[in-house]
């Protein structure tokens, strides 16, 4: 980056300093487009823009389509931009890396006389991530009942249910509706208090709040709330002198008409520990349900991803692949294709299956289920309604071949078991005719729309 600085220009005017932000980006991207390679550069640095800057804390913004690539730009380009902003143009002492939609653009010069300090955050509002929308939850039949009760409790003027009570497994996206609502309800209601914490700060407010004699002020803060927002609420199970408070929270809320959405792990009839009244009170409402992703809606999650992060293509039989293969959670899946994108754009290695195999190999192996023959045969016979002992019998007759060689190729692509082995499971079959069966569905997939759907059917099922 060295000389750089003689490009950019800096004028001095009395005690006002005039920057041309602009000026100087366009000399740092200069720099990093002859040092980094191309593909590494189109990829990560040229989509960022130039965002806010603060004169007092001398701390600038740079603008990232989104929060990953903010984060990934941080981590690998993070000191090499702040050195180069602070050779080029001193009064940049400190660089922030932020995502689009929660950046303001700044003027094309900065005039940094008589510039007014930023506004102070109120420490007590809401943070919501920028990330958790209803604009970027994708929906499948295993979240739409929550999604849908979700962007009606944030946008109707009347609801016909409070609370809302959202529960599911880690990682399905409880926290992201619930951040969604905030924003929604937010951006449609200004000027409306919203109050957003977890059940475990919940406890340790009002903890502190008898210990320093303020509960009053605990109970008006949360209790005038217009929207309150409780995130597992799984948490206080066991904490008799929370409950109470929060079971009189909960009643003040419903009674005065405002909203209450509260998040768990588990159903209200499943929860150990909590107060018998309020698992009646939260049962009053809606009580919504996020199931586990089943493969349609991961197929779909991830073609979604991939739209922010650009520079990493994928085609369909990878995206097919994880779909199959991390059904953990959606969290994870998400993670894995963070774990994708930032290899692949470091080594500069096309994304193939052999390349996740090797990116995701801790992960793959932890999301394996074991799918036995036996499962799938027991399966592939239920559906098409032949007798189990067809799968291992030396019949040819069309309506037992087809269903053998399905549960032959299943076995094939879902259990790791080689040919012969599968072979020795088909009534002690050779590898060959197993191989066979393996084309032949593999061609017929390809003309053969409800055979096609069978075998999708069938492999979520078994998946699932």
């Amino acid at each position: 980056m060295q000389g750089q600085g003689e490009t950019a220009s800096v004028e001095l005017a009395g005690a006002g300093v005039v920057a041309p932000l602009e000026a100087a980006w366009d000399s740092i991207r200069t720099g990093l487009r002859r040092d980094l390679c191309a593909r590494t550069f189109d990829g990560w640095l040229k989509p960022a823009e130039l965002g806010s800057f603060e004169p007092d804390s001398g701390a600038l913004d740079l603008v990232m389509p989104s929060q990953f690539m903010a984060d990934w730009v941080r981590s690998h380009f993070g000191d090499r931009l702040a050195l180069a902003w602070k050779t080029v143009l001193p009064v940049v002492r400190d660089v922030r890396f932020v995502a689009a939609v929660d950046a303001p653009r700044p003027a094309p010069l900065l005039i940094l006389e008589d510039t007014p300090p930023p506004a102070e955050r109120d420490p007590s509002a809401p943070n919501f991530d920028p990330r958790y929308r209803f604009e970027t939850f994708v929906l499948g039949k295993a979240n739409e009942v929550a999604a849908t009760a979700a962007r009606t409790l944030a946008t109707s003027k009347t609801v016909g249910f409070n609370p809302l009570f959202i529960h599911g497994g880690t990682g399905r996206g409880k926290t992201h509706l619930l951040h969604a609502i905030g924003h929604t309800f937010t951006a449609s209601n200004r000027g409306a208090r919203v109050v957003s914490m977890s059940a475990e700060k919940f406890m340790v407010e009002f903890i502190r709040a008898l210990k320093d004699n303020d509960t009053i002020g605990f109970k008006q803060r949360l209790r005038s709330a217009d929207l309150l927002l409780i995130d597992d609420v799984q948490f206080i199970a066991g904490k008799d002198s929370t409950q109470e408070e929060f079971f009189h929270t909960m009643n003040e809320i419903i009674s005065a008409g405002r909203r209450l959405v509260i998040t768990s792990d588990r159903a209200p009839q499943d929860l150990d520990g909590i107060a018998p009244r309020i698992l009646s009170r939260l049962s009053w409402g809606l009580v919504a349900d996020i199931n586990a992703a089943d493969y349609e809606l991961r197929f779909n999650i991830i073609v979604s991803k991939l739209d922010a992060l650009p520079g990493v293509q994928m085609q369909r039989p990878v995206i097919d692949f994880l779909a199959r293969r991390v059904t953990s959670s959606v969290r994870e899946l998400e993670g894995a294709l963070n774990r994708i994108g930032a290899y692949a754009m470091m080594t500069g290695r096309a994304i193939d299956i052999a390349f996740v195999e090797e990116v995701l190999a801790n992960v793959l192996r932890a999301n394996q289920r074991r799918i036995s023959i036996d499962e799938i045969q027991t399966q592939v016979a239920e559906h098409y309604r032949i007798r189990k002992a067809e799968m291992t019998s030396a019949r040819r007759a069309r309506e037992v071949a087809r269903p053998r060689q399905v549960a032959m190729y299943l076995s094939k692509q879902l259990t790791p078991k080689s040919l012969p082995d599968i072979g020795r499971r088909f009534g002690g079959r050779d590898h060959t005719t197993v191989i066979h069966a393996v084309r032949q569905i593999e061609k017929l997939r390809a003309s053969d729309a409800e055979l096609d759907a069978d075998i999708r059917l069938l492999t979520r099922q078994l998946e699932g």
